[in-house]
């Protein structure tokens, strides 16, 4: 399989747009959306569960990620379509690589005794239970196209023009960082910074496969495929 570089980069619109859409996701969301959905319940004079506040969180970052890369989204389709073949072929061999290399971390964990438990896969599992098609809908769609369009696309896409080590290096760490950080400031306990070994994997195979699909459409079909079969499991 020949390697494809990443399609052609984003405007300078697209990356300033990116750039907020990144101060957003990383600041500006996780600090105002409790205080915005508890003026929102006082207006509205109701109550709102936490399956209605997740699910308008992700639909707000999903708006928002439109907004931003629409134009650059489009271009990717057609990158993607210019030669299905290898394009899905790639994502088969990053489905592969995946469970491959998740094992391999499983096993480390194992032999190290690094007990950690993830709260991220426990959270989730909660909100299955207590909002299952809401909850669905976020992990099969719109997350995977939100985080693959900021970390691999933005980020890892932007930083390889400079650094291919580089970006991978940083996109990888942020992906992993951000599924962790909100655990570690709730009971403050930094050793649970392990966990982010548990995303690095992850991280790094889908930036290889958005970097050798041609398309940002490979790694987030791979993320797709990858919960879904997650969400399979437990159902």
């Amino acid at each position: 399989m020949a390697r494809r570089s990443v399609p052609a980069g984003m405007t300078q619109g697209e990356k300033i747009r990116g750039g907020c859409l990144l101060a957003v996701y990383f600041a500006a969301l996780p600090l105002a959306a409790d205080p915005m959905f508890d003026l929102l319940e006082k207006w509205l004079r109701i109550a709102l569960g936490e399956a209605v506040r997740n699910a308008a969180y992700y639909y707000i970052l999903f708006a928002l990620t439109l907004i931003a890369f629409w134009g650059w989204l489009g271009r990717a389709v057609r990158a993607a379509l210019d030669r299905p073949g290898g394009f899905f072929l790639t994502v088969g061999v990053g489905l592969v690589a995946f469970y491959g290399l998740n094992e391999i971390v499983f096993r480390v964990f194992q032999i190290f005794s690094i007990g950690q438990e993830n709260l991220n896969d426990q959270t989730i599992l909660a909100r299955i239970g207590s909002a299952p098609r809401s909850t669905i809908l976020i992990l099969v769609f719109l997350a995977p196209i939100v985080e693959e369009a900021v970390f691999r696309g933005y980020i890892f896409g932007n930083l390889r023009e400079l650094s291919r080590p580089a970006a991978y290096l940083v996109s990888c760490f942020l992906f992993a960082f951000i599924h962790v950080w909100q655990f570690v400031a709730v009971h403050r306990d930094f050793s649970y910074l392990l966990v982010m070994v548990q995303y690095f994997v992850p991280g790094a195979v889908m930036a290889w496969t958005f970097e050798r699909s041609g398309s940002i459409w490979g790694s987030i079909l791979l993320h797709c495929a990858v919960n879904g079969l997650a969400v399979w499991s437990i159902l």
